[in-house]
């Protein structure tokens, strides 16, 4: 049956298709808490499985089989059979054009498989984010909770009932209120808004008054909110903040169903993932472990097929060279032909190909000064028709040679403003910014890509900036960003948003900068393409100030980091593992994320003094801290244990399991409070 389409939110899909009805509907999907990601190993959590387990419900959640499918004259995919199970966590990856967003749209109903069969269970209730952009009246968490069609419905009932002043028809509502969670609905929809970087003062907002990046945020908070059995998300990070990324890895480890996660951002996928589907080349392979265990299998797999092809190959010379030597001779005339039947039947195997590799390269600067830019006692913000709007005050920020910063914080908190100060963008309200006579910027926006002029080529775009150079020089530079040949010339409407991301990149480096300015520049880069720059930066003998939600770039290019909130700029000592723990630990005191839209001017009112804090018992501590340790490994060997499809061939066993889990989990949350006491003790 065709899924009803909900405006703007995304879809929940009642399907009869499938052949599968042994697996249970679950429960209206509640906002997870924040907890400590030891309790959540990346090796696989099949909670939902480990309790169907229990009640001897297994079954499969979706199975293809010798699935195709076509997207106009090209095969996507072939001969797909694989089956995934209720509660996994699948990664799905593969170079850009592979299919992936098309396996989605197929899974939606959306599109018809050319061939084989698609089983989906019974009554499926299926989410993902809306593709469309909304433009609505309507306040954001009215928006978000609406994703509940259930809730929606009835806080409109009891908006008519109490309008018509119908008392009977609200007692009858708030029963209903009772029965679909309605109650709380709107703190779960707040705690989404929160967790996905709105603050408190915008949840009245209209949605229309939203950026596009702002409401890509509110269609996924929509999406989380509506109960599901399956969950589809389509690159879901790419308009988050690193704060919001993390927040959304730990809710995500907190859905009971299913969930499909296509994404480029490799830290994600580790810290989310139980399993990973890798298309490529018109297959799909399903491999158990995260996206790092992945690539360690299929390396392992090209090395074995690169063997056997040799060997094979070998062999076939061998014989052939026998055929050739006596084909002719009446003594050998039965051996040869023996040989000849036997070359006949053996198997092909495909030499292992080398992916073509793309090619990122800074070139090196003209001239690198050792202090290269400076910001004093700077007010960045911007001016306004009633005064001055303050982001950041009181900024000491400096460059040097070889610095390597990664700027950390929320969206809206000013990192861009700070990167636009730098560039001398965005004049300086106050203070003084100083820069070397031979500094040389490259500057890439969070818009840089969408600014590429239409039905130019990436020759123009170089012309542009270089008039007086000749064409040839142009083309080979060009060949080196993968642009060779007559792809110089081409129209970049018809390029992907991949493709234009490394013209961009390709723009910035022909400037040859001493100072790169980064602010997302891998919103619209694969996975190969963003360890290729990762590589290039690394190499990049000047400055670089890097803005990304990517963990996995901003670890490796970074050796500095600033955090920037609150209306400051500070130095943060740690790395991402101690930023995350300190995210953590800030939400769990119930702290604000996001600065005030207001700072207080006034001096804040003497409170009386606290009570002296008793230090804590190290003998306490170093036992407290062995517990949880014990717990949190007794805890990771059940989950590896249930994120094996082989131990649901015993009900009894995994109800066992599934038990202790849950006993586990309890003990070491009980535990982990216990530990944090002491610590704050300390």
């Amino acid at each position: 049956m065709r899924a009803k389409r909900l405006p703007f939110g995304f879809n929940t899909h009642v399907t009869n298709r499938s052949k599968v009805s042994s697996v249970s509907m679950a429960a209206s999907a509640p906002v997870p808490r924040s907890s400590n990601p030891r309790t959540e190993s990346a090796a696989g959590t099949c909670r939902k499985a480990a309790r169907q387990a229990a009640s001897g419900r297994i079954g499969a959640m979706i199975s293809f089989k010798n699935f195709a499918l076509r997207r106009g004259e090209r095969l996507l995919l072939s001969e797909m059979d694989l089956t995934m199970h209720a509660g996994w966590r699948v990664g799905v990856v593969g170079r850009n054009g592979t299919g992936k967003s098309s396996l989605f749209a197929a899974v939606r109903g959306e599109v018809e498989a050319d061939k084989g069969d698609l089983d989906l269970p019974n009554r499926l209730r299926l989410a993902s984010i809306a593709q469309e952009m909304p433009s609505l009246p309507d306040p954001a968490i009215e928006f978000v909770l609406g994703g509940d069609a259930a809730v929606a419905a009835v806080l409109k009932a009891e908006a008519d009932a109490l309008a018509a002043e119908d008392w009977e028809a609200v007692a009858d509502v708030h029963l209903r209120m009772a029965e679909v969670g309605a109650y709380d609905a709107g703190a779960r929809a707040g705690k989404l808004l929160h967790g996905l970087g709105f603050p408190a003062d915008t949840h009245q907002r209209a949605v229309a008054t939203f950026s596009g990046g702002w409401r890509v945020r509110l269609n996924l908070a929509r999406a989380l909110m509506t109960p599901s059995d399956l969950l589809l998300l389509d690159e879901p990070t790419n308009h988050l903040d690193l704060d919001a990324v993390l927040w959304l890895e730990q809710w995500l480890l907190k859905y009971p169903g299913t969930l499909l996660l296509i994404s480029h951002d490799r830290e994600f996928l580790d810290n989310v993932c139980t399993h990973t589907l890798h298309l490529h080349g018109g297959s799909a392979k399903l491999y158990t472990g995260n996206f790092t265990a992945f690539e360690r299998q299929r390396a392992e797999q090209l090395r074995l097929q690169q063997i056997t092809h040799e060997k094979t190959q070998a062999e076939k010379a061998h014989l052939q060279k026998f055929i050739d030597r006596f084909k002719a001779s009446a003594a050998k005339a039965k051996q040869a032909q023996s040989r000849v039947k036997r070359l006949a039947k053996m198997a092909d195997t495909e030499a292992v190909r080398a992916e073509r590799e793309v090619q990122i390269d800074f070139p090196q600067p003209v001239k690198l000064p050792h202090a290269l830019l400076r910001i004093n006692d700077g007010i960045c913000g911007y001016p306004s028709a009633d005064g001055q709007v303050v982001i950041l005050d009181k900024v000491g920020f400096g460059l040097e040679a070889g610095d390597r910063i990664g700027l950390l914080g929320p969206n809206g908190a000013g990192k861009s403003t700070l990167v636009k100060s730098l560039v001398g963008e965005l004049p300086l309200l106050a203070g003084e910014r100083y820069a070397h006579p031979d500094l040389r910027i490259g500057y890439f926006a969070q818009h840089t890509v969408e600014s590429l002029v239409a039905g130019t080529s990436p020759i123009d775009h170089l012309r542009e900036i270089s008039p007086n150079v000749a064409t040839q020089a142009f083309r080979d530079f060009l060949g080196k960003w993968s642009f060779p040949g007559d792809r110089a010339f081409e129209s970049i409407d018809g390029f992907s948003g991949g493709e234009r991301a490394r013209l961009a990149l390709a723009l910035i480096a022909w400037l040859q900068p001493n100072v790169l300015l980064l602010d997302e520049p891998t919103n619209h880069l694969d996975l190969e393409m963003r360890e290729a720059l990762a590589e290039a930066l690394s190499d990049f003998p000047g400055a670089i100030v890097l803005v990304s939600h990517d963990r996995h770039l901003i670890g490796l290019v970074s050796e500095t980091y600033w955090r920037v909130a609150d209306g400051a700029v500070i130095p943060f000592e740690g790395d991402l593992d101690e930023y995350a723990a300190w995210l953590r630990a800030r939400g769990n005191a119930g702290e604000l994320r996001t600065p005030p839209a207001t700072p207080a001017a006034a001096a804040p009112v003497a409170a009386a003094p606290a009570a002296p804090k008793s230090k804590a018992n190290p003998h306490k501590l170093q036992k407290a801290e062995a517990r949880v340790a014990e717990l949190e490994r007794e805890l990771s060997d059940i989950e590896g244990a249930l994120a094996d499809p082989g131990t649901y061939s015993d009900a009894s066993r995994a109800a066992t399991l599934g038990q202790r889990q849950s006993t586990l989990r309890s003990q070491l949350e009980q535990a982990e409070g216990e530990l944090l006491a002491l610590y704050d003790a300390a």
